[in-house]
Protein backbone atom coordinates (compact mmCIF):
# COMPACT_ATOMS: atom_id res chain seq x y z
CA UNK A 1 0.00 0.00 0.00
CA UNK A 2 2.80 2.41 0.85
CA UNK A 3 4.38 2.08 -2.59
CA UNK A 4 0.99 2.85 -4.19
CA UNK A 5 0.55 5.89 -1.96
CA UNK A 6 4.01 7.12 -2.87
CA UNK A 7 3.49 6.47 -6.59
CA UNK A 8 0.08 8.18 -6.68
CA UNK A 9 1.10 11.01 -4.29
CA UNK A 10 -1.75 9.97 -2.01
CA UNK A 11 -1.96 11.44 1.48
CA UNK A 12 -3.45 8.72 3.68
CA UNK A 13 -5.29 9.57 6.87
CA UNK A 14 -5.38 7.11 9.75
CA UNK A 15 -8.22 6.95 12.27
CA UNK A 16 -7.43 5.06 15.46
CA UNK A 17 -10.49 3.50 17.04
CA UNK A 18 -11.25 3.11 20.70
CA UNK A 19 -11.57 -0.14 22.62
CA UNK A 20 -14.83 -0.88 20.79
CA UNK A 21 -13.44 0.02 17.37
CA UNK A 22 -14.65 2.72 15.01
CA UNK A 23 -18.22 3.78 14.35
CA UNK A 24 -19.81 2.15 11.31
CA UNK A 25 -20.19 5.57 9.66
CA UNK A 26 -16.42 6.10 9.83
CA UNK A 27 -15.68 2.63 8.46
CA UNK A 28 -18.14 3.07 5.58
CA UNK A 29 -16.36 6.26 4.45
CA UNK A 30 -12.92 4.63 4.58
CA UNK A 31 -11.20 3.72 1.32
CA UNK A 32 -9.36 0.92 3.11
CA UNK A 33 -9.42 -0.66 6.56
CA UNK A 34 -6.28 -2.05 8.17
CA UNK A 35 -5.62 -3.63 11.52
CA UNK A 36 -2.31 -3.54 13.36
CA UNK A 37 -3.29 -6.24 15.83
CA UNK A 38 -6.19 -8.24 17.18
CA UNK A 39 -5.16 -6.87 20.58
CA UNK A 40 -6.64 -3.73 22.09
CA UNK A 41 -3.70 -1.35 22.36
CA UNK A 42 -3.46 2.06 24.06
CA UNK A 43 -3.69 5.00 21.63
CA UNK A 44 -0.14 6.13 22.41
CA UNK A 45 1.26 2.71 21.61
CA UNK A 46 -0.80 2.42 18.41
CA UNK A 47 0.71 5.69 17.13
CA UNK A 48 4.23 4.38 17.79
CA UNK A 49 3.53 0.97 16.20
CA UNK A 50 1.92 2.59 13.15
CA UNK A 51 4.84 4.99 12.72
CA UNK A 52 7.33 2.14 13.06
CA UNK A 53 5.49 0.00 10.51
CA UNK A 54 5.35 2.87 8.02
CA UNK A 55 9.07 3.53 8.54
CA UNK A 56 9.82 -0.16 8.15
CA UNK A 57 7.84 -0.33 4.87
CA UNK A 58 9.55 2.82 3.56
CA UNK A 59 13.02 1.53 4.48
CA UNK A 60 12.33 -1.77 2.69
CA UNK A 61 11.10 0.07 -0.42
CA UNK A 62 14.17 2.33 -0.29
CA UNK A 63 16.40 -0.76 0.10
CA UNK A 64 17.76 0.53 3.39
CA UNK A 65 19.01 -2.09 5.82
CA UNK A 66 16.40 -2.33 8.55
CA UNK A 67 17.24 -5.54 10.35
CA UNK A 68 20.51 -6.85 11.58
CA UNK A 69 21.70 -8.92 8.65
Amino acid sequence: MLSEWMRDATHPVFAIGGADGLADAVKQKAAKLVSLSALTLPHGLVRVVLAEQLYRAWSILARHPYHRE
